[in-house]
């Protein structure tokens, strides 16, 4: 898909290399040059130098065509602006906004941006992940964080080797969706054989995350 990231601080930064990582095509757009040509050096990413709440810029970058637009500058007057004209003015397909201060939240839902993110609450869920898992990854949140979507590799000695996806107790309110295993994605169903090493994506309810994590990083 063709991804636009709004703002190349770290969290751009970040956002843009999981995404590359993910084969998306991706474009970033900074305000600063002498970051712009730092992030031209380290991303296989297009960089845009420019203010990415201007229509000129959004239209540079492609946002007409873009699969999805997220804006994550460290300025919220900014973030709401470079949304509202990616889905106002542009019409991309999916948009979604990064909120320094959560107070924001309600005043961007408010103003027809749907996809908020709080820093803050990233912030909390990133610290809970690390705490309890290396393999486990956020890849979305879902309904104001009441849903997650989540990446799992299943460790070099999984209790799970050989075994069907249906033999697998899994908690309820989750579902795997995709298993990747080396280059290549496949939409599992009961009888898919699991392997170390093979990337789980599920969607889980918030109140399932842990649970499912200590089942497919069950080890013998």
């Amino acid at each position: 898909m063709r991804m636009i990231v709004v703002g190349g601080g770290q969290a751009g930064r970040s956002l843009a290399r999981l995404l590359l990582e993910r084969r998306h095509e991706v474009c970033l757009i900074e305000k600063d040059q002498s970051r712009c040509r730092k992030l031209a050096d380290e991303l296989d990413a297009a960089v845009f130098p420019g203010d990415g709440s201007t229509v000129s810029v959004l239209e540079a970058a492609g946002a007409r065509n873009a699969d999805c637009v997220m804006a994550v500058t460290g300025v919220d007057q900014v973030n709401l602006v470079a949304a509202q004209l990616a889905g106002g003015h542009f019409g991309a397909k999916k948009v979604i906004a990064r909120v320094n201060d959560p107070r924001n939240a309600g005043t961007f839902r408010a103003l027809g941006i749907k996809d908020v993110v709080s820093s803050t609450e990233l912030v909390v869920q990133l610290i809970e992940q690390e705490a309890d898992s290396a393999h486990m990854h956020l890849i979305a949140s879902l309904n104001e964080g009441k849903g997650e979507i989540c990446s799992m590799t299943l460790p070099y000695n999984t209790a799970w080797e050989g075994a069907a996806l249906k033999d697998v107790d899994f908690p309820s309110g989750t579902l795997v969706i995709s298993l990747i295993r080396g280059n290549e994605l496949t939409i599992p169903n009961g009888s898919t054989v699991l392997r170390a090493g093979d990337e789980l994506v599920a969607v889980a309810e918030d109140r399932s995350r842990k649970v499912l994590h200590k089942v497919l990083g069950a080890v013998k």
